[in-house]
């Protein structure tokens, strides 16, 4: 029971550091690359670069894709409090089944690939972005390999849940390219 409720925020710990790293080793890289004399180039490769980029990641249908990797939702479902799969939790949870594919030769694990794109909101809350908890795992099959790393072109399945804070209001999952990164898009799911 404590791994299950302490993963989420080392996993948080995870890629807030991998983030940072990731941020400081593309500042270094364009650097050295806007020191050439032909900076017109440059500019414009980068330009054209960032367009096939924008075209290429998106998220709709259920299909989240990045240039790094793609993810696809295949179930999801409310589960109250002592249920399977919500056996130690005090609320109900949005439970979601997806599909995790390592597009790169990157160390990409189902789990961080998840946190590191979506963000779960239920919009009840009219002052303010209700941002929901991760939960505990929902679906036990997962516990060792949620953190296995995906081989290139290969795809691994996982689950993750959010606690809810009503059952009446929408979950919204906000897909983004990366932490902080730019918006790819959204979608709403029913909780009843």
């Amino acid at each position: 029971m404590l791994k299950k409720s302490l993963l989420p925020i080392v996993m948080l710990m995870v890629l807030i550091l991998t983030a940072c790293g990731d941020s400081q080793d593309e500042t270094t890289n364009g650097d050295s690359q806007n020191t050439t004399n032909d900076v017109t180039t440059d500019v414009t490769t980068e330009s054209a670069e960032e367009e096939t980029t924008k075209e290429d990641v998106y998220f709709k249908d259920n299909e989240a894709k990045l240039i790094d990797l793609k993810i696809n939702i295949t179930e999801t479902k409310v589960i109250q409090p002592g249920e399977v799969g919500n056996e130690y939790g005090e609320k109900p949870v949005f439970a979601i089944w997806y599909e995790a594919t390592n597009l790169s030769d990157k160390d990409i694990d189902p789990m961080t690939a998840w946190i590191v794109v979506f963000e779960a909101i239920q919009d009840n809350n009219p002052n303010a972005i209700n941002t929901l908890e991760v939960a505990s795992l929902p679906d036990e099959q997962y516990l060792d390999s949620q953190l296995e790393t995906i081989k290139k072109d290969g795809t691994v399945a996982n689950a993750v849940a959010y606690e809810l804070d009503d059952l009446e209001t929408p979950v919204t999952l906000v897909a983004t390219q990366g932490i902080g990164g730019d918006k790819l898009g959204e979608q709403s799911f029913e909780v009843k």
